[in-house]
């Protein structure tokens, strides 16, 4: 495969702080059905693949898969948009945060759809004009994430394109997988390094925005504005931030 991809780089501590969140797992393993044969899309380190079927992996960064345990499923080096698999070699197709990242998402799905009967993507809902607001980090901190997704095709679009059912995911308080909402009621964990660097919107946005949302978000929390702001969220055991199942 030529050329470096982007988490070669952005990917080397992935592991440390993605893992699998339990209760959104068993939303996406319900979501496969009856599927015994599994491709999981955009792998990485084999978070959310079910232990309990016989899944195959496909992962385009070296670096990533390096990181995947020993036991993990057998990974292929390719990318979505172009997979190696005869049509319908696989029950269900999954992909999980991974389509924001490929080149061509549209033509991703269309694989997915090719090489498997069922597919379930676990995505992000940004088509909503007041989508950066619900999330306190994005509105009040970095609102750079906007500019990432100038562009790409939006939730409708790519539900059309494999015809498939939209479903909302919430994140639970306490998510064990740290992905850029995880920590919407666990602010302080943002001011961490490595809590940051297991997220790719920060390398994305660059340093000085990041410093910037980082010196901005420990000021408000040490001066308690943070907490009046967003008073509301700590009697939530659960966000709804636009995470979405697409399921076909």
């Amino acid at each position: 495969m030529p050329g470096a991809h982007p988490y070669d780089t952005i990917g080397a501590t992935y592991i440390v702080t993605r893992r699998t969140e339990p209760r959104i797992a068993a939303t996406i393993w319900a979501a496969l059905g009856d599927a015994r044969t599994v491709l999981n899309v955009g792998a990485g380190t084999g978070s959310y693949e079910p232990p309990d079927r016989d899944v195959t992996a496909v992962e385009p960064s070296a670096v990533m898969r390096a990181q995947r345990p020993a036991s993990s499923a057998p990974c292929v080096a390719a990318t979505a948009e172009s997979l190696p698999f005869e049509d319908q070699s696989f029950d269900a197709a999954m992909a999980i945060c991974t389509v924001h990242h490929w080149q061509d998402p549209i033509a991703g799905l269309h694989e997915m759809r090719r090489v498997a009967r069922r597919v379930v993507v676990f995505t992000h809902d940004t088509s909503d004009a007041g989508w950066h607001r619900r999330f306190w980090l994005t509105r009040d901190y970095l609102p750079e994430v906007a500019d990432l997704l100038v562009g790409r095709p939006s939730l409708a679009a790519l539900a059309r394109a494999i015809g498939a059912r939209t479903e909302p995911v919430l994140i639970p308080w306490d998510c064990a997988d740290g992905f850029f909402e995880a920590y919407w009621r666990r602010p302080r964990a943002y001011l961490d390094d490595h809590v940051r660097r297991g997220i790719s919107v920060w390398a994305r946005v660059g340093p000085e925005a990041e410093q910037r949302a980082v010196r901005g978000l420990r000021d408000d929390l040490d001066s308690g504005r943070w907490a009046e702001r967003n008073r509301g969220l700590m009697a939530l055991d659960a966000a709804e931030l636009g995470l979405r199942l697409l399921v076909t």
